[in-house]
């Protein structure tokens, strides 16, 4: 089954809840809302036809420009990604699912935004999920263990956030 198939499948399963999709793309790619997430990507598991069972990696990616004069020509209005990168070992395809999230839950400046988790589904996106927490800020909603993978807990904010502002010192220990 090559991208296209896999996607006009969908299409044809979930209608509207296929918010876009790129077949030109280096991953081939659909949208989806967090509300549609694990149902979209519990089809693509347990459907024979496609038996997603891999989940690769989840990432999280800011598109922000945090530069004024350069924002107006970005070509996109500031968001966050969620990105999930499927494939079947069976039928030897792939497919990238992401989910486009306000970078402030209700456009309030520190409220982090959510998508629910996907723990229930694979295993692997136990940490997957916490290291896009820890590092872009996304909740996971209904995750058995949402805390920091790779800074301290007690570390705030998001790094891999455009406009995150590192810290001149940790603990009296002074940075760069």
């Amino acid at each position: 089954m090559t991208a296209s198939d896999i996607i006009t499948a969908l299409e044809t399963k979930f209608g509207t809840k296929i918010k876009s999709k790129s077949l030109e793309a280096i991953d081939p790619f659909i949208v989806v809302d967090p509300s549609d997430l694990v149902e979209v990507v519990r089809h693509l598991r347990d459907e024979p036809t496609l038996a997603f069972d891999l989940l690769h990696n989840i990432s999280g990616v800011d598109y922000l420009e945090p530069d004024p004069k350069k924002a107006a020509k970005a070509g996109f209005e500031p968001h966050l990604e969620v990105v999930y990168h499927l494939q079947s070992f069976q039928h030897r395809h792939r497919l990238v699912v992401k989910v486009l999230l306000p970078r402030w839950k209700n456009d309030q400046k520190g409220q982090l935004p959510e998508v629910p988790t996907l723990t229930s589904l694979y295993g692997s996106a136990n940490w997957h999920e916490r290291e896009v927490y820890d590092l872009v800020g996304v909740i996971f909603v209904g995750h058995p263990d949402l805390t920091r993978i790779l800074l301290a807990e007690d570390w705030e904010g998001h790094p891999l956030r455009k406009d995150y502002e590192f810290p001149l010192e940790y603990h009296g220990i002074r940075g760069r």
